[in-house]
């Protein structure tokens, strides 16, 4: 059985860095899925997606939020997706999933997490003074 594991999450300062790790297990070779992306969900907010890549072409799509601060990247095995997160901000806190679709979403319905039926459990990133 495929499973999302998440870690990487804490407490970090405004400006700080952290990066996120999502570990892909029980695949039998490769990446099982099209697309992976990072959603987050704030406190009393919905969720919402953050970044995106799809492992074929590695090609990465970002929120506005958080373009320019933040990287997601697959590591060489396909087995591990990241997040480096960088000038962190207060507003950027929230409960962080990775989530994944063997096939790919239509376009206007990449960043809408009914369109994922794989997701890790979260990690909480908190950005505070």
């Amino acid at each position: 059985q495929v499973q999302l594991v998440e870690s990487g999450g804490g407490s970090v300062q405004p400006g700080g860095s952290l990066t996120l790790s999502c570990v892909v297990s029980g695949a039998a070779s490769g990446s099982p899925f099209h697309i992976m992306t990072w959603f987050r969900q704030p406190p009393g907010k919905e969720r919402e997606g953050a970044a995106l890549i799809y492992t074929r072409t590695r090609a990465s799509h970002y929120a506005d939020s958080v373009k320019g601060r933040f990287t997601i990247s697959l590591d060489n095995a396909n087995n591990t997706l990241l997040l480096q997160m960088n000038s962190l901000k207060p507003e950027d806190t929230a409960v962080y999933y990775c989530a994944a679709n063997p096939r790919s979403p239509p376009l206007g319905q990449r960043w809408s997490p009914d369109r994922y039926n794989y997701w890790g459990q979260g990690t909480q990133v908190t950005v505070s003074s």
